[in-house]
């Protein structure tokens, strides 16, 4: 949306969840490598995306050893899912989203499943033609996945792939505080006042 934002005097941020399920989906839907029906998202976040009000199972201490998903009938995050896997896809997206909070402060994983509608090489095809000269979006090679740790305190999206059958599996690690959050606000500002797009954030994480 790079035009729309630039052109604009106000612009609400995506949500974390969001972020990490369309990047990972969209070029997929848009090119037509995958079906709109059918998919399934399973989103882990750290305890950070939980937010500051305090609650049993939503803070560090609580989660710790523990692993649980939460809003499986319905998360807030579902209605803007669907809104931008639809826009790609030309056609209303059917989809199932789960999200999690994992014993970890920061960082989002979102593995996303879909049917391939062609052939296979159409999955590496859509995602490198999408992100191949994107500064803030990494595509591994096939096989290949992402970690949390790997984008901690960037505003990087790294997005792997693999093929099982007849599936296309997608996963996507952001920092849900940085590419999440402030780190998009800042990507969002710059577009909107005619700087460089990666001013400010063009900064290694802070692993290892």
């Amino acid at each position: 949306n790079r035009k729309a934002v630039a052109g604009s005097g106000a612009v609400a941020n995506p949500g974390c969840y969001p972020t990490a399920a369309v990047l990972a989906l969209a070029p997929l839907l848009r090119a037509g490598a995958v079906s709109p029906r059918g998919i399934v998202i399973d989103a882990v976040s750290g305890t950070s995306g939980a937010g500051r009000s305090p609650g049993d199972g939503f803070t560090l201490s609580e989660l710790d050893g523990s692993f649980a998903a939460y809003s499986a009938a319905g998360h807030r995050h579902g209605p803007e899912i669907a809104q931008e896997l639809s826009a790609a896809a030309g056609e209303p997206a059917e989809l199932a989203f789960v999200p999690h909070l994992a014993p970890m402060s920061r960082g989002l994983l979102a593995t996303c499943y879909a049917t391939i509608t062609s052939g296979p090489q159409d999955v590496a095809a859509a995602l490198h033609d999408a992100y191949g000269t994107e500064p803030l979006v990494h595509v591994l090679p096939e096989g290949r996945q992402p970690a949390t740790k790997h984008v901690a305190g960037t505003a990087m999206a790294v997005i792997g792939f693999a093929i099982q059958g007849t599936t296309a599996v997608v996963t996507c690690a952001i920092d849900n505080l940085g590419k999440g959050a402030a780190g998009q606000a800042v990507q969002n500002a710059n577009l909107m006042t005619g700087l460089s797009e990666t001013t400010g954030l063009a900064v290694d994480g802070v692993f290892p």
